[in-house]
Order: structure tokens, then sequence, then C-alpha cells
């Protein structure tokens, strides 16, 4: 499955909402699951507040997913397309 990286932060409602974050974690895992997705969620410290490793069947669902989340106003988030050793090879072998 294509793996994407999000990098997220809390926009002014997920801050003010904090408290939240864990009952929002288990929502989007929910929503990860409606669309057929894996999702490893981390919290973390630096310039994002969290980052999503997610595994999805293809790339609608992944965009289903973080549109779906981003809608709900608390985090505002960049994804970025994952490539594995081996997908990258294949990558590589194109090349003239």
């Amino acid at each position: 499955m294509p793996t994407y990286i999000s990098l997220a932060n809390w926009t002014d409602q997920g801050r003010t909402d904090v408290k939240q974050t864990l009952q929002r974690a288990d929502r989007t895992d929910q929503l990860a699951q409606k669309y057929g997705c894996n999702l490893h969620l981390y919290w973390t410290v630096g310039p994002y507040d969290f980052v999503a490793i997610t595994e999805a069947p293809d790339e609608e669902s992944a965009r289903a997913l973080t549109l779906e989340v981003d809608s709900g106003g608390a985090v505002k988030s960049t994804v970025l397309r994952a490539y594995e050793r081996e997908e990258m090879s294949s990558i590589l072998g194109r090349l003239g």
C-alpha cells in the first residue's frame, strides 16, 4: 500500500480544545479504518504538533481521509507521499 507522511499543526480551535486531542485521535483512527487506511499517529515537539504515517489502499482514499480530518477544523496538515526502497528503485529504473 502507498505510504503517506502527514506533518500537522493544531489550528487555533485545536489548541483551544487541546484536552480533546486523544478523543480526536480516536476519531481519526476510525476515519482511517473507514477509508481502508492504517494510521500511526505521534505527537511531537518542534515545528509540528504531530506526525502521522498512513498506509492507504490508493491515493483517493488517502486524500479523502486528509480532507475529512482537516475539515473538522482542529488541524491543518501537509501530506507527503513516501516511497520505500523498492519503489524508489523502480522510479530510478525509469530514468534515461
